[in-house]
């Protein structure tokens, strides 16, 4: 097994299992639009469904064509991710560990879709002057911070190539 390999399905087991198994205790645990508060002002834990995508996207759609188009989405990326995967260079553990992260929310918030037709939010924050952020899941989180993992590491290649330019070497 090679090290990418090896760091991508950590982190899609690690991710994939704290998003179900949080999905889970929120479902169980917590009733239907239920607020329980973790830092008064700030932070609750509720528990919401989610019928569309990020901040509600198609929410209010025709419910079978929502569906249908929010599995499709999801295998696509699913598709997209494992052909990333196979690009990146076999010692490629950062690129991996994103990819994992990202395939685990992805797959995790499939899960919801299917087994519910809906997605589990739970995740609440209060910002300043009272503006709520709409509630989100680990899933949502993983595939942030997936994609944050990416685009610092593009940003960082980018900038030592541009170093490597500017001091005479040759570009890769």
């Amino acid at each position: 097994m090679t090290p990418k390999l090896r760091v991508l399905l950590i982190a899609l087991t690690v991710s994939l299992t704290l998003d179900l198994l949080s999905k889970y205790l929120v479902d169980t645990c917590i009733d239907f639009a239920e607020r329980i508060t973790v830092i008064e002002g700030f932070f609750y834990l509720t528990h919401v469904r989610n019928p569309g995508g990020a901040f509600g996207l198609f929410a209010d759609g025709d419910a079978l064509w929502r569906q249908w188009f929010f599995i499709s989405v999801s295998c696509l990326a699913i598709w997209i991710i494992i052909s990333f995967f196979r690009q990146i260079a076999p010692g490629d553990r950062l690129s991996a560990l994103a990819l994992g992260l990202i395939l685990g929310g992805a797959v995790g918030n499939l899960v919801d879709r299917v087994l519910r037709e809906e997605v589990v939010d739970f995740l609440h924050f209060r910002l300043w002057g009272g503006y709520s952020w709409p509630d989100f899941n680990f899933a949502d989180s993983f595939i942030v911070v997936g994609v944050a993992i990416l685009l610092l590491e593009l940003l960082a290649s980018e900038g030592e190539k541009r170093a490597g330019t500017e001091s005479g070497e040759p570009e890769a």
